[in-house]
Order: C-alpha cells, then structure tokens, then sequence
C-alpha cells in the first residue's frame, strides 16, 4: 500500500521503475492535498471568539438554553462563544444574518421549532432553511403535552377524540398565539383525528393556561415542562405528552405515539447551525464542543431545569429531521389554511 512516506517498489524491480514512481508522484499530490484540506478545516479553529446568534430576544428559552451552554463549550473550543441576540420577525432577522454569513465557523446559529414552521408560513424568507446551512446537531429539545381541564369528561387521547368527534366546533383550544406551536400541534390533531376544535389565541403560553385552568377553553397543547406543576396540582389533566419517548417528569403519562397517534412527536428542538459551505472538520470540531458542553454536569442541570432532553444526532440526521418538519407543518398550514405574515 503507497504512503505518503515515499515511493513504493515493484516486486523484483530493482531501484524502482518509472510506473512505480509515476505511481508515488500521484499518491504524493493527493497526500499534499488532502494535508491542504486539512489544514483549512479544523486544527486551526477557532483562533478568535466564535459568535451564537439566538434569533430571538434576551430571557427566552433559547436564549437561557444558549447561555448556559456557551462557557463550557467555549472552554472546549479554547476560545469564547459569544451569544448574540437578534429577534424579530419571527427569528427571521438573526437567521438571516448567519445564512449571509461567511462560512469560517465564527458564526453559529442556535434555532428553534420557528426555524421548521416558517418555511410553511413565512411567504418570502430571505433563505433557504436547507440550502443556506451546514447543519451540525440537535442538541436537545424540548416535549409538549396534551392539557384538559378536568372537568372535561376525558380521561386519554381517544376520549378528547370521540368527545370532539361527537361536538364538532364546540369544544375550544387556547394557545400562546396564531401560528405559535401550540396552534400547529393542535391543527396537526385536528388533521389526523379527523376533528374540529375551536382555535382561541392567546398573547403567550402563561395567558393560554391561565384561561385553560379557569374552564374557559378546554385543551391546550404546550410545553410540558410549564404544566407539570398544575397538573400535579389537580388543576389540568395531562391526557400524553408528545415526545418521541415519555419525559422523566411525568414518567406514568403516557406518548401520544403511546395513545394511538401515529407520528404525533411535537416538540421544541434546540438546533445548532452554521452557514452552508462550513467545512466538516469544523461542523464536527463546533458539534464536539457542544455535546461536551452538554455533558457537564452543571449545563445538564440547568438543561433539565428547562425540562429539554439531550439528544446530540449527527448533521445528516439533523437535516433530514429539518427537511421532514418543514414538511409536515407545510401540510398541516395548508390543511388549516393557516398563513403567515
């Protein structure tokens, strides 16, 4: 086998033939650059402070998610992350920023459950949210669940079902907003159940529940972690959670999956990006930090506070997730008819 050493001889061929070293002169210029590629992909990044947008505003989820990873991740890169918040329009405005930006690995990009409903309600985005990134993993997400309020005579996902079956367009759902996840979830119920539940929108997840415990809508379908407390209290009832797996705070509810609905897995994922064109030693290089980042123990707790769950998948299955999210929220807008700005 040739190696980048030298030339190798022929069997019986004393001193070398002229093949043989035609042979070594053309294993030598892949060596050089394969060394080449190597050596402008990741054993010289990160040599200044790597920048995280966060499409959204200081305080949110994404934003307490990014921050408490960013000090041990930097510590692993050997130089900071720097989180950088550009909300607006939905996280169009910072998405956009790091799509345009130049694909070196000083800019990353932390996204959400935004990043695969806007393409199936934003008219125009000013990228494409496949094309325009290297995608490198999910870190983790975060699972929904499916509310009631307890006076309502269901106890499980096929009682909610038959119930809303029997009363077509009386029975109400709050969520945090038009287009919000919730809202999209609960379209996505409707679509595959074969229902018709009346939409009631709200400014935020904390109006939405508010009005769910008071009975004056009857389900709502949101972020577990913010209804386990009710729940446990007696004020909501948690009919599944919609996590590919049961979650750890609520370990005898069962997956809607569980329940009887097929590829009903609705939740929040806190996705890790770069600008296409990033090399892959520099993906893996970002994507290796992260995942030690996520292994401390302290950024763990602080994970599980948030109610997230690591998952830490490879970039080609964090882009085929994408591409199958976009899709699925595509048809269920369409099916809804629910647009975007």
């Amino acid at each position: 086998m040739s190696t980048c050493g030298g030339p190798e001889r022929a069997a019986g061929s004393p001193g070398g033939a002229a093949a043989p070293a035609v042979a070594w002169a053309s294993g030598a210029a892949l060596c050089l650059l394969a060394s080449l590629a190597l050596a402008q992909g990741a054993p010289d990044y990160p040599r200044k402070p790597v920048r995280l947008m966060v499409p959204f505003s200081a305080g949110g989820p994404v934003d307490i998610f990014a921050r408490s990873l960013t000090p041990r991740m930097g510590e692993a890169l050997g130089q900071p992350v720097v989180v950088d918040n550009r909300g607006g329009a939905g996280s169009v405005l910072g998405t956009e920023a790091v799509a345009r930006a130049a694909p070196d690995g000083y800019s990353l990009l932390m996204v959400s459950a935004s990043f695969v409903m806007n393409p199936a309600l934003v008219r125009k985005l000013p990228y494409d949210s496949v094309r325009d990134f290297a995608f490198i993993t999910v870190l983790a997400e975060v699972p929904s669940a499916i509310v009631v309020h307890p006076s309502l005579p269901a106890r499980n996902v096929k009682d909610l079902i038959a119930l809303a079956r029997k009363r077509p367009g009386e029975l109400a759902y709050s969520s945090p907003g038009y287009a919000a996840l919730g809202h999209m979830a609960a379209e996505y119920l409707n679509a595959i159940s074969g229902t018709r539940m009346l939409h009631v929108p709200y400014k935020g997840a904390g109006p939405a529940a508010v009005d769910l415990m008071a009975g004056h809508v009857q389900m709502l379908i949101t972020a577990l972690p913010g209804v386990v407390g009710p729940v446990r209290e007696g004020r909501l009832r948690m009919l599944a959670q919609t996590g590919s797996r049961r979650s750890p705070a609520m370990p005898d509810v069962p997956t809607a999956l569980e329940a009887g609905l097929a590829d009903f897995v609705v939740t929040s994922p806190f996705g890790l990006l770069a600008p296409a064109g990033t090399a892959r030693p520099i993906v893996d290089r970002v994507r290796s930090a992260a995942l030690a980042a996520m292994d401390d123990p302290t950024v763990a707790r602080r994970i599980a506070d948030l109610g997230a769950e690591r998952v830490g998948n490879t970039p080609e299955e964090h882009e085929a997730l994408t591409r199958a999210e976009i899709a699925r929220w595509t048809r269920v807008a369409k099916t809804a008819r629910i647009e975007g700005p």
